[in-house]
């Protein structure tokens, strides 16, 4: 067989399953047989031409397989051996990586994201992982591919904004949108010693998947005003730390109004348009305030990492799967991922 089936972006508002040539791998790549794989938000940005990628381009960036083959030169793996490799692929070596930033692989702005991006990615049957050797994780025997699903993307971008905003023991944090990312934070920040998270969604049902994933607070916009109820609750003091999981010109604005002086605001969103910052939300640039942003850390160490904290039982995030399609029914999937149809949170798609 030298063909395979895989989900291929035609035009913005178009992807559709084509028939595509099995990747050739070189000395330093890795060729996955793709078990599990889901659809990102944005993989959705893509679907609808809000952020460009070259039309033909197999998509998809989250990916559980096995190893079907491997580059000459890769060194302590085998094929048959369960796998993930993160969203973001670095090399490992550059400058960006020794600097400890390898998200940023290359030296350019989020150049460490190639699978379904600048390479072809894994909503397919096989995939291949460049730079092998720096990006493949052997996911342990007692866990399943849905339980080390959210891994390799959102768990690990959610995580890194409780990280980034550098939260403490004691802190109050306040997580503006309960989707994939947001509950990840959630439990990034749960993890990380906060003692009073407050959520933020117009969902009843996020709201409480929040609660089961450390929120102590959940607030429905659609019932209050979220920068009134928080700041009711905080006695006026504001938060420490603020994480923005939608990419809204709303919620990153909601996200300073409820900082305390010197607060930090923890951005994970993707943003199609211009953001901007009033005056009396940063004090006229006074105030002290920190504004981070966050592209999802990779590589096997990162991965590592996160399976270790799922095969602990400090997270479960497999409820999060409410949805499951077949490789061949993923332009089904993506209707009703990017329409936010039947409470789905996250797919998971079997090749």
């Amino acid at each position: 067989m030298s063909t395979m089936q895989a989900a291929v972006f035609v035009e913005p508002g178009r992807i559709e399953v084509q028939e595509k040539p099995i990747p050739e791998i070189g000395p330093t790549d890795a060729l996955l047989r793709v078990t599990t794989t889901t659809i990102c938000g944005t993989d959705v940005h893509i679907l609808k031409g809000e952020y460009p990628v070259e039309p033909g381009r197999i998509v998809g960036h989250e990916p559980v397989g096995v190893i079907e083959k491997l580059g000459e030169a890769v060194t302590g793996y085998e094929p048959g051996q369960r796998v993930i490799a993160g969203a973001i692929t670095p090399c490992g070596q550059c400058h960006a990586c020794q600097d400890g930033v390898s998200s940023q692989c290359g030296g350019k702005a989020m150049g460490g994201w190639q699978l379904g991006n600048t390479i072809d990615g894994c909503q397919a049957e096989y995939v291949r992982i460049p730079n092998a050797q720096a990006n493949l994780t052997p996911v342990p025997d007692e866990l399943t591919d849905e339980q080390v699903l959210m891994c390799p993307d959102i768990m690990s971008t959610g995580f890194g904004g409780a990280e980034n905003g550098h939260i403490r023991i004691g802190d109050t944090v306040a997580i503006f949108a309960q989707g994939p990312i947001g509950l990840c934070a959630t439990a990034g920040a749960k993890l990380m010693g906060a003692t009073r998270i407050i959520v933020v969604d117009g969902v009843p049902e996020r709201l409480e998947t929040a609660r089961k994933l450390g929120a102590d607070v959940g607030v429905n916009f659609r019932e209050q005003d979220p920068v009134e109820a928080i700041m009711e609750l905080t006695g006026g003091r504001g938060v420490d730390v603020a994480i923005e999981a939608l990419g809204l010109q709303e919620t990153f604005e909601a996200c300073l109004r409820v900082l305390k002086p010197g607060g930090t605001l923890s951005s994970l969103g993707v943003y199609s348009g211009k953001l901007s910052m009033p005056l009396d939300a940063i004090a006229a640039g006074l105030g002290d305030h920190t504004i981070v942003t966050t592209l999802c850390p990779g590589g096997k160490e990162r991965m590592r990492r996160l399976m270790e904290v799922v095969a602990a039982g400090r997270v479960d995030l497999t409820a999060m799967v409410t949805h499951r399609y077949t490789l061949d029914q993923i332009v089904e999937a993506y209707d009703l991922f990017s329409h936010q149809r039947d409470g789905v949170l996250k797919v998971a798609i079997t090749p």
